[in-house]
């Protein structure tokens, strides 16, 4: 896939993404990056390196999931007004082979965005040199929360 050709998400959107984004203590603990700011569509980057590997020296799906999670997560907060958050209220990733590569990339697309509930696909790639091997796919179901109305 050409990276280059994604359409970008506006400045204004991809500033906050990327500030909540800095705020997340786990991407930040696991090395993660965000690679891919687009209307509805988020890559995380995951080096791989010892620290977030399983017993066989590919990553851990605690962290194929959370990259995925949080890839979803932000793909939708891109279609949403400012002071919008969103919640996970559920996902389901199926393990397709195990997390090896140079890096893991999480892509989170949003299937339908809606006045309360979205739902995303997720898809995560072992990524080499070489290659880009799908090694997870997943949906998921996100809640928005709106900024409280101020009080008179």
């Amino acid at each position: 896939m050409d990276d280059g050709a994604l359409e970008q998400a506006a400045a204004d959107v991809c500033a906050r993404i990327t500030d909540s984004f800095g705020r997340q203590g786990l991407m930040r603990l696991l090395g993660a990056r965000l690679d891919h700011i687009g209307p509805g569509r988020v890559h995380i980057v995951l080096p791989s390196r010892p620290e977030v590997s399983q017993q066989h020296g590919d990553v851990h799906a605690g962290a194929t999931s959370a990259i995925a999670d949080s890839a979803g997560g932000y793909a939708a907060l891109t279609l949403f007004p400012e002071g919008s958050e969103v919640l996970t209220v559920e996902y389901k990733l199926n393990l397709l082979a195990p997390a090896a590569g140079d890096h893991l990339e999480a892509v989170g697309t949003v299937r339908r965005s809606g006045r309360t509930l979205t739902v995303c696909q997720l898809d995560v790639y072992g990524v080499t040199d070489a290659d880009r091997a799908l090694v997870a796919t997943g949906q998921q179901t996100l809640i928005r929360i709106d900024p409280a109305p101020a009080r008179a």
